[in-house]
């Protein structure tokens, strides 16, 4: 239901604020009760933008079938229920139901992964979730905003993000950031008083506030006139499309695959066909064959087993700090090539410090410690008392609240034991004039020792000519000096005077000063930056910084972190703005700061970076950072201080906000590739040696030494577990030495592809030599015709084949798990995998030494035949370990 029948025939701006109150029902000093909010969100619903349907369960499944290897397999399933009727055997119904088993439990394990996936990212946003205080039952609540209703009245400040449309009841200089909704860039000037005409446009309603916007300056109480789908966002929500989560790359590039296998399995059932006509077999045997290679050709793990590492990896990083909103972003993080990043908070602590202090008279600076000198202890005192921020303590906590510069200030002389409430009980407040952008100055006056002194503090500039006593070129020389270390600096002046002036102005108060000294602070580096920064070095990828600060500031600490080196240029957003994208191309790769840029700079830096075929990691917070990072190939919004807009448009959250992190994600998006890669070089090299297998053994001998249920149960029984596994493993300690993968290199490059083909090669090799063991008969024999006669010959074959080919892709598993000797790692440290081939094992035991093997069409063995068996599937281990050392197998590292 809509909210407007509530609201009147008038507009809520376009009435008094008394009118809008009275019109909703509710009370400015109490808002609302907990029974009318209860009733009011029946009526209104939540406060939430309508978000797309979820598919049912039912669409989710029958999806799971488009597949085009599910689809083969259905119909081999289809092919293999016609042989078994017409066979009339009850016995060939097991394999037609075991295919659509598996058909169906690969499913039901994708939707299982899915709705898992879908739920980690329904708690992290409500992680995310913003709050609103309001006042209801006459006390002020920090609740989620999704739970205001209209009429509800809500307490904003600086740094608010505003949870719902609402009309101003009292404005203290407001000032909203509305660019998301009016694209104006400058924020928006607010008064709770201001008359609006009815009709006028949203830009112009200056007594009213917007959902999806934020508080940049000043506070406010507000009454809540509209909610979700009724506010003027959820009216543009309207008409935006949700836009549909595709498919990763790899996940495309691996449905390709898929398609490619079926076509060559098609084609290699044509061919058995012919050959089997040709060769007077029978049709029915033809068309078993036929079923045996297609589920050969088909890797009916995969998909299931790429989303499952997928999914893992993005857990691993959620424990790092790195929230993945996107699947692709896993991907695309291990190319990254250019990190660009805010300096603010991410590069250093967010948290001005007071680093240095002079004091008028004094030779030399003095470092701030936690024991200063007596002459610097009297300048803190002095600017503590004309600070309006403040410091608490909750256990270990530090809580700073106003100005970081302020609180800067407040600390150091905490740490000194100068409390600032215990100051301003003993030299209390009597007056002040409040800082403004004009003046740049501040000032209180305070009584001291029964003496009024007004302290006034301020940018250096503006004191100078307000002072009349004190060595003011020495402090202008103190003052370039700690300005060239990238510090913030402040001046601090006094004067006493007899009383109060009966009007407090500028002039009276502010003038005539002695001048007793600066101090100057600085947001320090991260500690842990400067290791990342060598590390994105190392790893091939430039980092870059990006900054609203001043230039000079942001080049002293881009160089403490090594971002700025010998050679490199900083620039300004004013410079970038007069190059044109020819001149910024040329350029491009020597600058490594932008300072005072603007959100378009932003995204002109990203685009230039791209043109060069680069990927780019941009960070952002801001609502205007949002077009930068939906730019980026990776967009990193910050988790403390992101607006949601900016989580909205980014990839990944950073929930510390920190460089370091990004850093991480990166090795993390490399290590889950390579093991990608693993998985898919594993699995595919176990159907490559499938198809050969049952491929040559249909033309030299017109039968198959594999049934297409004995493939099924290696395909997905003995293969899934340690593919998972080899999904899961450690990322390679030197998986930052290596340049970022290019763009669009294949999953099989570097030799990848070339090398599954010769395993599939060694494991169909190795296959054959166990079926013809197995029959017992020597090789004439079997060449003569012997195997189509001797079914008990054909069945020993078969039992010995399914052994080898079963345990070579236990040994194989361990072989991918590194380019380098496995014994240089250590052949069982991946825990998950010493399991997984524990399992397979004793699943391929079972089927062999049990009545299980019965259902496979298996039978018992001499027991040298099962040593040899044993022998045959060590032997890729040593031809693996010997590639590798002879360097046909390289580890990279460049």
């Amino acid at each position: 239901m809509s909210n407007e029948t509530d609201r009147t025939k008038h507009n809520p701006y376009s009435v008094s604020s008394d009118e809008v109150i009275s019109l909703l029902g509710t009370d400015a000093a109490r808002g609302l009760d907990s029974a009318e909010v209860e009733a009011r969100r029946e009526k209104y619903g939540e406060n939430r933008l309508a978000e797309k349907k979820k598919k049912t369960l039912l669409v989710r499944f029958l999806a799971e079938f488009k597949d085009v290897m599910i689809i083969i397999l259905i119909i081999a399933a289809v092919i293999s229920f016609v042989v078994a009727c017409v066979e009339k055997n009850p016995r060939e119904f097991f394999e037609p139901v075991l295919i659509l088993l598996i058909v169906v439990m690969n499913a039901v394990m994708g939707i299982i992964q899915e709705s898992k996936a879908e739920k980690a990212l329904d708690a992290l946003k409500n992680m995310s979730a913003p709050h609103a205080r309001v006042i209801r039952d006459g006390e002020k609540r920090v609740v989620n905003a999704d739970s205001l209703v209209p009429g509800d009245i809500i307490l904003l400040e600086a740094g608010d993000f505003v949870p719902a449309d609402a009309r101003l009841i009292k404005s203290v200089s407001l000032k909203s950031e509305e660019s998301a909704l009016t694209g104006e860039s400058v924020p928006a000037e607010k008064d709770a008083a201001l008359p609006v005409k009815d009709g006028a446009p949203l830009g112009d309603r200056t007594n009213m506030v917007f959902s999806g916007c934020s508080i940049t300056y000043g506070t406010a109480v507000a009454v809540v006139t509209a909610t979700g789908m009724d506010t003027e966002m959820g009216r543009i929500a309207n008409l935006l499309s949700g836009e549909e989560d595709g498919e990763t790359p790899l996940q495309r590039k691996l449905t390709r695959l898929g398609k490619y296998l079926g076509l060559v399995a098609l084609v290699a059932c044509g061919i058995v066909f012919v050959v089997g006509l040709f060769g007077s077999m029978r049709i029915l045997d033809i068309f078993m064959t036929a079923v045996s290679l297609a589920v050969s050709a088909i890797p009916e793990g995969l998909p299931a087993i790429v989303t499952i590492v997928l999914s893992i990896g993005v857990q691993r990083m959620v424990k790092k700090n790195a929230i993945i909103r996107r699947l692709p972003a896993v991907e695309t993080l291990g190319s990254a090539s250019v990190i660009c990043s805010d300096k603010t908070g991410t590069l250093t602590m967010n948290r001005m410090t007071l680093v240095r202090a002079y004091v008028d008279g004094e030779a030399e600076t003095e470092d701030i410690t936690d024991s200063v000198s007596e002459k610097i202890r009297h300048l803190l005192t002095y600017a503590t008392l004309c600070c309006d921020g403040s410091v608490s303590f909750e256990g270990e906590r530090e809580v700073h609240i106003g100005d970081p510069t302020e609180t800067a200030i407040v600390l150091a002389a905490h740490k000194n034991g100068i409390i600032k409430s215990e100051i301003g009980e003993s030299h209390p407040r009597v007056a002040e004039l409040p800082f403004d952008s004009d003046r740049k100055l501040m000032s209180t006056v305070n009584r001291i020792d029964g003496e009024l002194v007004v302290i006034v503090k301020g940018a250096v500039d503006m004191m100078e000519s307000r002072c009349i006593s004190g060595d003011l070129s020495r402090a202008k020389a103190v003052n370039e000096q700690m300005s060239s270390s990238a510090l913030r600096v402040l001046a601090v002046g006094y004067k006493k005077i007899d009383k109060l002036p009966e009007k407090l102005e500028s002039e009276a108060l502010e003038s005539g000063l002695t001048f007793l000294g600066l101090v100057g602070m600085i947001d320090p580096p991260r500690p842990e930056a400067k290791a990342a920064v060598a590390t994105c070095r190392e790893a091939g990828i430039k980092p870059i910084m990006i900054t609203g600060d001043h230039v000079v500031t942001a080049s002293a600490i881009a160089k403490e972190l090594g971002i700025l080196v010998e050679g490199d240029e900083a620039i300004t957003g004013v410079e970038l703005d007069a190059m044109t994208d020819a001149e910024l191309d040329e350029r491009l790769e020597g600058i490594s700061v932008y300072a005072r840029v603007s959100p378009e700079n932003k995204i002109r830096i990203v685009k230039a970076w791209q043109r060069r075929g680069q990927v780019v990691s941009m960070t952002g917070d801001g609502v205007n950072d949002a077009p930068a990072l939906k730019a980026a190939d990776i967009g990193c919004a910050m988790g403390i201080t992101g607006t949601d807009v900016a989580k909205g448009a980014a990839d990944m959250t950073l929930t510390d906000d920190n460089f370091a992190t990004i850093v991480d994600a990166v090795r993390e998006g490399r290590g889950i590739y390579a093991n990608i890669r693993k998985v898919v070089g594993f699995l595919l090299g176990t159907n490559i040696g499938e198809i050969i297998t049952v491929f040559l053994a249909m033309l030299l001998w017109r039968t198959t030494p594999l049934l297409s249920m004995q493939l099924l149960m290696i395909n997905l029984v003995t293969d899934s577990l340690p593919a998972i596994a080899l999904g899961m493993e450690a990322v390679d300690a030197g998986v930052m030495k290596q340049r970022p993968k290019p763009k669009d290199e294949g999953i099989f490059a570097g030799g990848l592809g070339i090398r599954v083909v010769l395993q599939g090669c060694m494991f169909a090799l190795l296959t054959l030599v166990g079926f013809v063991v197995g029959t017992g008969l020597s090789v004439g024999e079997i060449f003569g015709g012997a195997l189509t006669e001797n079914a008990t010959a054909l069945s020993g074959g078969q039992t010995l084949a399914f052994m080898v080919l079963a345990l070579c892709q236990v040994v194989q598993a361990f072989n991918m798990r590194t380019e380098r000797s496995l014994f240089a790692i250590g052949p069982f440290t991946n825990r998950t995998l010493n399991l997984a081939a524990l399992g397979s094992t004793a699943l391929v035991a079972l089927v062999l030494f049990t009545p299980v093997r019965v259902a496979f069409e298996l039978v018992a063995l001499e027991w040298w035949k099962y040593i040899l068996g044993l022998g045959l599937s060590l032997v890729p281990l040593f031809v693996m370990e010997l590639c590798k050392a002879v360097g046909l197998i390289k580890h990279k590292h460049h």
